[in-house]
């Protein structure tokens, strides 16, 4: 897999067809990128308007990848396919996850598969929701 992004392949604050969203901007000179627990904070700061807990929490974000360049790549999915705020969704993760400090460009995916279930939750969104 080609890990180098180009601005190119950005378009900041848009959700494409292919369900993508793009946010950021390259570093100029990155001090060092982003830490695993850096990003995790800012996608802890998006949330489903219909339920009151974060996403990660929710445990709608399969993968992170993060990149020497500052750069961060992420795999989410939502809880169900037909999820009103599907079209914002991967928007609202980009744009938070571009704001943190040591991120550059950011591209979120949509997928399908797995299937979310609420075995992902963590247990602190299981407590919040009652759902054990």
């Amino acid at each position: 897999m080609n890990h180098e992004l180009g601005l190119h392949d950005f378009m900041p604050g848009t959700v494409g067809p292919d369900g993508m969203a793009r946010a950021g901007t390259p570093l100029d000179d990155p001090k060092g990128p982003a830490d695993e627990q850096t990003i995790i904070e800012a996608l802890k700061t998006v949330h489903d308007p219909e339920i009151p807990v974060n996403l990660y929490d929710l445990g709608l974000i399969y993968d992170i990848e993060r990149f020497d360049d500052g750069s961060v790549k992420i795999e989410m999915t939502l809880t169900a396919p037909a999820c009103p705020v599907a079209g914002e969704m991967p928007k609202m993760v980009a744009d938070a996850v571009a704001k943190a400090e040591g991120v550059g460009e950011v591209e979120v995916t949509l997928v399908w598969d797995p299937p979310w279930t609420k075995a992902r939750m963590s247990e602190e969104a299981r407590l919040l929701l009652d759902m054990f």
